[in-house]
């Protein structure tokens, strides 16, 4: 009997995929940016650390691809390991700058740590035509003075 124990590749967490480079085919717009987490760790293939608002209240992360894309995953993962809260989510896309944004999905979760700390969401999509990908977080719906995280977001 032969065995290989198989490593995990921490840029395809949630399952293998093919997984977009970004790096050359986006350009990103975020509302704000912790200086220690910024965007580019939880959008670029093999960062880590994710990205943290700068400040509290909603934040927005968007992607305006150079090339529309045809997407068929967008993998979403928060972390939070300190305050139990209930963040809420909107992920929506658009054809073209200016034009009209469709809903992918709204989405809650409680984060109540130190037992409920990740949220991972994996999306099946078929979407043509992309040219913008919008996320818009708030991070404690109904109280002030939380901040918005992200781990991951990955585009197939």
């Amino acid at each position: 009997m032969r065995k290989r124990i198989i490593v995990p590749d921490p840029t395809t967490e949630g399952g293998n995929a093919h997984w977009l480079d970004l790096t050359a085919l986006v350009d990103v717009e975020v509302t704000s940016e912790a200086e220690s987490h910024p965007i580019e760790r939880a959008i670029l293939l093999g960062e880590q650390g994710g990205w943290r608002a700068s400040g509290s209240g909603n934040q927005t992360i968007r992607l305006l691809f150079n090339e529309p894309q045809r997407l068929t995953r967008i993998l979403l993962i928060f972390d939070e390991h300190e305050v139990a809260r209930t963040q809420e989510f909107v992920l929506r896309w658009s054809s073209a700058a200016g034009a009209p944004y469709r809903e992918i999905v709204r989405q809650q979760w409680n984060f109540s740590p130190p037992n409920t700390v990740r949220e991972l969401e994996d999306y099946r999509v078929e979407l043509s035509n992309v040219a913008v990908l919008e996320l818009t977080i708030s991070p404690d719906i109904g109280r002030a003075g939380a901040v918005a995280s992200l781990t991951q977001l990955r585009v197939g």
